[in-house]
Parts: C-alpha cells; structure tokens; sequence
C-alpha cells in the first residue's frame, strides 16, 4: 500500500510562515471572544444562579488541561489542521479522519453561525430593520439577510485568499476592540451598579446544585471558552512555532478566563434583585443587543449600550473570519493526507489552500438556509468541539510513547496525570450535553466516514493509504458507549431515561472513558508508522 501522503517536489508551493506569537495569540482569543460572551453569562446565570461563577471555574480548569496538552502538540508537530493530524500520525488514516472530521464540522459550522448573528443583531437597529430586512420573524434570513451574509461571507473568504498574514493582522485590531469592550462593560458595572446580597438569592448561592452547575456548561459556557486551539489550526504558518505555539495558547486562555469570570460577576452584582428574589428563571430580559446593553442603560451609561451596539456585530463577524480561515486548514490536512479529495489539500502560489477555503463559503453558504437559530446550535457544536479535544489526549501519551526523540520545546507537566484527566473531561462535557445532542453528532459522524469511503474508492488502488483498522478499534465503542451512558443519564432538555443516579452517572462517564483511553493508547500505531507519518508532513516541518 501507498504511504498516507506523497512525498512533495520542493519546488511545490508551500504555506507561509509569516504568523509571529502576537499573530497566534490573537488567533486564539479572537476565537475565544466572539457572539459567546453577548449571552453567555445570562444563559449560566439561568440554569446554574450565582453558581455560575462556579461553572465558568471549572470549564476555566477543563480547558487549561485541555490547552496544556495541545500546546505540546502544537510545538512539537506545528502543522496546518493539527487537530486533525495529530491523531492520524498517532493512529493511522481511520482514526484521523475521525478526529479531523468532527474538528471540521464544528469550525465550519462556526462561521456562518456567527455571521447570522453578526446580522441578527444589526436587525435590532431601526433604520436598518426598517430598510434592509435582514430576518424573517422566526430569526431566519430574508432573501435581503441571504445577500449581506454572502457578502461577509465573500470579505472573509477575500481576506483568506489573500494569505494568512493578512488574515492574522485584519484579525489583530478586532480582538484588541473584542476584549476592551468587555473590559471596560465590566469596569462601569462594577462602578454603577453592584449588589453583593444578589449572591445569595432566589435559592441561595447555589440554586440548583451540582446538577446546576455541571449543566450550564453545554448550554454557552463551553461554547464561550472554546477556540484556544485555532493557534494550532494555523500551526504551518507560525514563524516560529517552537518558541511561541505554546506561550499564545497559553496567554489567550488565560486572559479569556479572566475576562469571562469578570463578566459573570459584574451580570450577576448588576441584577435587579427583586428580578431574581424568588428564583432565576428570568434574572432579565436580555433585550436587542444581550443583557449587558439593557444592565448599562438601567445603570445610566447609555452611552456605553451604544458601544455595545456596535460590537454586537464586531464580535461574531470577526470570529466568523477566524473560523472560515481554520476550518479551511482542517480540510486541507484531510485532503493532503488524502482522506477526502485531494484538491482540498493543494496550495496556491500565494500559500493558501484555495479550493478548502471556497469550500467553507460554501458549506457556509448552505447553513444560511433556515436552519435552527443560533441558540440551538450551541449544544450541538459544543459537544462536536469536545470530542474534537478528546482525540487530543489519547494522541499526546501515544506520541510520547511511540515518538519518545521528537524534540518538544513545550513539555504538558504531569502528562501522565493530565491526559486521561482531559480525555475523561471532554466527555464529561459530551455526556453534560444530553443524548439528543449527541446523537446528531454521530450521525454526522456517520455521513462523514460515507464521504471518506466515496473519496477513497475515487482513488487509484495503490495510492488508497492503509484503513489501520486495528489502531481505530477504540472510536466505535467510544461513541457507542457513550451515546448508550447518554441515553440512561440525566442531563439535556430531554433527559429519556434518566436511570442513572445523581453523582452515580459522573462516576459512570469517569471509570468508562478511562478505560477507553488506556486501552486506546495501547493500540497506536507501531513507532516506524509513526515515524513514517511524521517523515510525511515533511514538507511544512522542514521549514521550521
């Protein structure tokens, strides 16, 4: 059989490795701020009260775990779609694709999510209502609202062709307006209206239990903090990956955290508490522009509702950018690695992947049709963004062990201790997001392996690399376990069976996926494959 890759003529255009730590960093935290951090608090507040703070705590911990682990993959394997060749090259082309596939989905989906509510809040705005009717009543677009998105759409798609320097530069000066407008709503909030008793009512500190806080992750918490691993995404263009992969990473989580904290406490200290004196089904209502705007006008500082206007639109559209230039770099690696049409892996002269970056426009394009609103897509690609994390992991302790001379500039500490705690984490988030969730992710799951299997009988019979049938043996009873401990718990809108016992269930989910995850590292791929992988992304690592 054929290698998973050809070797490629130097002569070949390659990506350009013009992205410094600033560049990275920014990558990160314009994708860790975005439409998220309109809702977020709100949204904790309601399913877990002034627990929420816990909520976040714990994410903040769940996604520092998470951020350690791909730092190191990041550094010692700085290639373009990382999350989707990591697993690959610790466990062949099935188990790749797998761990590719979800990490597309997710960020393609992400892009035009986040136009749609760039749009959505800029219908709120009157003469824009009144002149250019971007929604129908159901929040879905008009004909008016299709041709504005397709025109972002298009900006963001110019800018990625263009190159990643100018994608990395546009996206600069946003993220500084993204993370001072949150700054500066929880500068005045503080200073105008705070209720410290508003941390022990309507049910006490903690309303609603564990059970609360575990809960308002799935439901934007999550979805909020996520994004730190869009630095790995575009790993090939770092300038120097070694020294400054890990320190972005690591910077972006950090200050999102904090930021995210900070906002939680400033919405929950600005409440009206006689709005939450009974319970937090309603704290208030989040108005045109999310609940911060209505917070700063009741505050007096209208002013500042106007600031927020303006970045109700700022925010998603430049996360929209970020992710329509990274989900094209994952389907890059998978048609590179020629786990789906090979045409999505070829560069231009310019150094971008061309017809993977058309692609997302027009996936984009399509999820512009009346599908769920905004809202009810956030499950859904929480949950598809960690079991993308959880391939992360399983691939650092294989690498260690099958890969133990490559050079790794930045070391996960206690490595041992901190990837099975990750794994089992990011299915404690799948397991928290409910089984109907879920199991729409494993259908397209499903639809995806079909697209591998069409892409791969395409091929001629001696370039089809390896299925490594034996190193995948792990993901379907993953998924499937999964799915089945989903069904018998007790989280989601619709909790089915709800057998499982409180505490009981959390156990479950623990002592399954740590089986999973040990014997999942004992089948990765023997250390010449791995080498053999690794010898096969050659061509962008010999430029480091």
């Amino acid at each position: 059989m054929a290698s998973s890759v050809e070797s490629a003529k130097t002569d070949s255009p390659r990506l350009h490795r013009s992205i410094g730590f600033y560049g990275l960093m920014f990558v990160s935290l314009g994708s860790i701020i975005g439409s998220g951090w309109l809702l977020g608090a709100l949204k904790a507040a309601k399913v877990a009260g002034p627990a929420s703070i816990l909520s976040w705590v714990l994410t903040a911990a769940i996604m520092a775990t998470l951020a350690l682990i791909h730092a190191e993959l990041g550094t010692a394997y700085p290639v373009a779609g990382g999350t989707a060749r990591f697993p690959r090259i610790a466990f062949g082309t099935l188990a790749g694709f797998a761990g590719g596939w979800v990490a597309w989905l997710q960020a393609v989906a992400l892009a035009p999510v986040e136009v749609e509510a760039s749009l959505e809040y800029l219908n709120n705005i009157g003469w824009v209502k009144d002149h250019l009717n971007l929604l129908h009543a159901d929040d879905t677009l008009t004909a008016s609202g299709f041709a504005w998105a397709t025109l972002l759409m298009a900006v963001f798609t110019f800018i990625n062709l263009v190159g990643v320097k100018m994608l990395s530069e546009s996206n600069s000066a946003t993220v500084i307006w993204k993370t001072a407008v949150p700054l500066l709503t929880v500068a005045v909030l503080l200073s105008l209206r705070f209720h410290p008793g508003n941390f022990n009512t309507g049910g006490g500190f903690v309303p609603h239990g564990a059970h609360g806080i575990f809960a308002a992750l799935p439901v934007g918490v999550v979805f909020a903090l996520q994004g730190f691993e869009q630095a790995v995404q575009v790993g090939g263009e770092a300038r120097n990956p070694q020294r400054d992969l890990s320190r972005a990473i690591l910077t972006a989580m950090v200050i999102g955290t904090i930021v995210y904290l900070l906002l939680e406490v400033a919405f929950i200290g600005a409440l009206d508490p006689s709005s939450i004196a009974s319970n937090w089904d309603n704290p208030i209502d989040k108005g045109a522009f999310g609940p911060y705007a209505t917070l700063a006008t009741v505050a007096g500082a209208a002013w500042l509702s106007y600031v927020l206007y303006a970045d109700a639109f700022v925010s998603p559209a430049g996360t929209g950018l970020l992710y329509l230039g990274t989900s094209s770099r994952l389907s890059y690696a998978l048609g590179k690695d020629r786990q789906l049409p090979k045409g999505l892996g070829r560069l231009s002269i310019r150094g971008v992947p061309v017809w993977s970056i058309i692609l997302s426009f027009v996936v984009g394009e399509i999820a512009f049709l009346p599908f769920p609103s905004w809202q009810s897509l956030v499950g859904v690609i929480t949950s598809a963004t960690a079991m993308m994390y959880a391939f992360a992991p399983v691939s650092l302790i294989a690498l260690r062990k099958r890969d133990p001379d490559r050079p790794r500039p930045y070391r996960t500490p206690a490595p041992h201790v901190l990837a099975p705690a990750g794994f089992v984490a990011a299915n404690l988030i799948i397991y928290w997001g409910g089984f109907e969730t879920n199991w729409k992710i494993t259908i397209a799951l499903v639809i995806g392996f079909i697209l591998f299997t069409i892409a791969r009988l395409g091929q001629p019979a001696e370039q089809r690399p390896d299925l490594d049938l034996k190193q995948a043996a792990w993901i379907a009873p993953w998924l499937i376990g999964n799915l089945a401990i989903g069904l018998l718990g007790r989280y989601g809108d619709s909790q089915y069976l709800n057998l499982l016992p409180e505490w009981i269930d959390l156990l479950v989910v623990i002592v399954f996926n740590l089986a999973i995850f040990y014997w999942a590292v004992t089948l990765a791929s023997p250390s010449e494959k791995v080498r053999a992988a690794v010898e096969g992304e050659r061509t962008e690592l010999e430029t480091v």
